[in-house]
Order: C-alpha cells, then structure tokens, then sequence
C-alpha cells in the first residue's frame, strides 16, 4: 500500500501496490501493522455501502461526536466520486481545513478519514456505489452534520443540480 499524507491531520489517500500476472492483480487494502505505524484507528466495528442511482447525488457533512467518534476508510467499488473531509477537531493543527479528491473504481484509492473529521462526497456518475470501514457504530444520537457549502470552509464542489436529503441540504454552518 502506498500511502500519501494530506493536509487534514491524519488523514491518508491510501493506493494499492498491485502485484500483476496473467491472471490480473492481487493487492492488500488494510494492514493492521502498517497503518496503525501512521496512527490510524485499526477498530473495523462496521461495513457500510452506499448506492447512489443517480450522477450530482450529494450526501453530507456527516460526522458523529464521542463516544461514537468515527474514524472512515472509503472506497468507491463502482462509478466517481468528488470525496470531501472537513477537520472540525479543534486543538488539530488543521482545524477548518479541508480535502477534496476523487475517488473511483477505476483508480481504487481510498481515503482514511480521522475521528473528529465530517465527511461528505458528491457522485459524478449513475449508479455510484461505495463502500465504507466504520470505526464505530452508527448512533442516530450522536449523529451530526454541517452545511455542505458552509462559506466557513470554501469548498468547489463539482457544478450540478443536486440530488440532496432534507437533513443534509439544511444542516447547520459550523459553529467555532
């Protein structure tokens, strides 16, 4: 595995290092050893996919505060996406900032997301779906979310109509 730092703390892209033959590739998408050397939180409490039908479907900022912080690995097993991580943990040396990358089947990279950060992802193909490793469970209690254009955090999302829940069109800006 390949891993490159971004500019959120603690957060990864993470690309395969295919071994090829004939046959196709073999390649590893989780070591236990080498990503918990990055400090990444190794718990897989649960496995989550998310199908998306239609190209412009828009689905954050989601986060989830303690104790069911969430750390997120994901991946896109079919279509595009427009990946987005926000850093909301305040004593982060990268509080507020943001990182945006796309992520596909076709280029099978994945991004690590830390606790503390939101996360949100805008598709660019039909019938998008992803696949997501949770540190935590899900708990509808804890279950937060900021406004997915918030001026706080200038993020460009892709030009579209946008197919959005109610929950996650009116979520609040962030409060500092």
């Amino acid at each position: 595995m390949i891993f490159t730092e971004t500019p959120v703390k603690g957060a990864f892209l993470i690309d395969l290092e295919p071994r090829e033959d004939d046959r196709g590739f073999f390649a590893r998408t989780w070591c236990e050893r080498e990503c918990g050397e990055r400090g990444m939180n190794l718990r897989i409490a649960q496995c989550n996919v998310s199908f998306n039908k239609k190209r412009a479907t828009l689905r954050g900022l989601h986060y989830q505060t303690a104790p069911f912080e969430e750390a997120k690995l994901v991946r896109v097993t079919h279509g595009v996406i427009y990946d987005v991580v926000v850093d909301l943990r305040p004593g982060s040396t990268s509080f507020m900032r943001h990182l945006a990358v796309e992520l596909s089947a076709g280029n099978r990279r994945a991004l690590y997301v830390p606790e503390g950060c939101a996360h949100g992802f805008q598709t660019l193909d039909d019938d998008t779906e992803v696949s997501y490793q949770m540190s935590a469970p899900y708990s509808a209690d804890h279950a937060r979310g900021v406004r997915w254009n918030d001026p706080t955090f200038g993020i460009e999302w892709p030009a579209a109509e946008r197919i959005m829940a109610d929950r996650d069109r009116t979520y609040p800006d962030f409060a500092r």
